[in-house]
C-alpha cells in the first residue's frame, strides 16, 4: 500500500513554516476538466500562500484538517493530534512502517480515511499514515493526489479535479 515510504516527507525545510491563510476557489478553468459531454467540470483550486507553498484546508471523515500539499509524499500523512481528532486511538495503532521526516526517522501506522475532500474534490477510502513523531503539520500526499483525475500546479494555484 505504501511502497517507497522512506520518501514520505520531501518537504523537509517546509514543515517548520507558519501556514498562511488559505484561499480556495471553485473554478471552471477552460480546457481543464472536460466532461465526456465536452462541458467544463468544476475543479477546485488551492491558491499559493504568501510563503510559496500550497496550504489546503481539507475535510477528512467530515472533520477539518489543515494540510501542506506535498507531491513528494508517498501518502497522506497525519500528525498524531490530527489522527486523534479524527477518532483514531493513536496508542492502539500498529506503528510498523519506518519513515523519514523533517525531524528525522520515525515510525508510522497505516490507516484508511473514509473520505478526503479539498475544495470539493472528494475521494473515498484514502490510504494514509499516522506519523508517530517528527511531523509538524499533516501532509496531503500522493495517496490522495495520485487518485485524482488530474492535478496541475501553476505559479498561482494548484488545480484539483476528482
Amino acid at each position: 500500500m505504501v511502497a517507497g515510504v522512506s520518501a514520505l516527507v520531501s518537504a523537509a525545510g517546509m514543515l517548520a513554516l507558519t501556514p498562511q491563510p488559505l484561499r480556495i476557489a471553485r473554478l471552471d478553468a477552460p480546457g481543464f476538466g472536460l466532461t465526456s459531454a465536452g462541458a467544463a467540470a468544476p475543479s477546485a483550486a488551492v491558491l499559493k500562500g504568501a510563503d510559496g507553498h500550497f496550504w489546503a484546508d481539507g475535510q477528512v471523515n467530515g472533520e477539518p484538517v489543515r494540510f501542506l500539499v506535498d507531491t513528494g509524499a508517498t501518502a497522506v500523512a497525519l500528525t498524531p493530534a490530527d489522527a486523534e481528532r479524527l477518532g483514531f486511538r493513536t496508542q492502539d495503532l500498529d506503528y510498523s512502517y519506518r519513515v523519514t521526516t523533517a525531524g528525522g526517522r520515525s515510525r508510522a501506522a497505516a490507516v484508511t480515511l473514509s473520505s478526503v475532500s479539498v475544495g470539493g474534490a472528494r475521494l473515498d477510502d484514502v490510504g494514509a499514515l499516522v506519523i508517530e513523531k517528527g511531523l509538524d503539520t499533516s501532509l496531503l500526499g500522493m495517496s490522495y493526489l495520485g487518485r485524482l483525475a488530474r492535478f496541475e500546479a501553476t505559479r498561482e494555484a494548484l488545480f484539483l479535479q476528482p
